[in-house]
């Protein structure tokens, strides 16, 4: 990002999407119409994409996260498991990755069974192997992006 307000911005709006446009005029020295003005800006050329409400596993009964690497099993196959994937709402992300495997998913789910047939789920919808690392503490994620 070259504009140093525009990043400004963005690092605001990183840290915290329901800051008001005052909050926001005030952080980066604006007046609120220009906050506005460029915010609309960033939103329609799709700088900005999106606000979400950020959801305690826990509370929400998904405690067990794990990544889960899937290789196909016949790669003369065509190379649609990101697709074939995307009903299964456990996987919370799915990045193509360079190294034996093809993808990696990361996936949060209840207990050690709601893992075992989510496993079981992701082979047969996508004909994949899998290796999975099970996380036991997450000391950081969602981190706003330092621009």
């Amino acid at each position: 990002m070259d504009d140093p307000v525009d990043s400004a911005i963005l690092a605001a709006v990183s840290r915290d999407p329901r800051a008001t446009l005052a909050q926001l005029s005030e952080n980066v020295g604006l007046g609120v119409s220009a906050v506005q003005a460029r915010l609309r800006r960033l939103e329609s050329t799709g700088v900005i994409t999106g606000y979400r409400a950020l959801l305690d596993p826990e509370a929400v009964g998904r405690s067990l996260s794990a990544f889960i690497e899937i290789t196909p099993l016949d790669p003369s196959q065509p190379d649609n498991a990101p697709e074939l994937l995307e009903h299964l709402t456990a996987i919370e992300a799915c990045h193509s990755i360079a190294g034996d495997a093809s993808y990696i998913l990361f996936v949060r789910v209840g207990t050690p069974r709601g893992l075992e047939a989510l496993i079981r789920d992701i082979r047969l919808a996508a004909s994949v192997s899998t290796r999975t690392t099970v996380v036991l503490q997450t000391f950081y994620e969602n981190r706003p992006m330092a621009l």
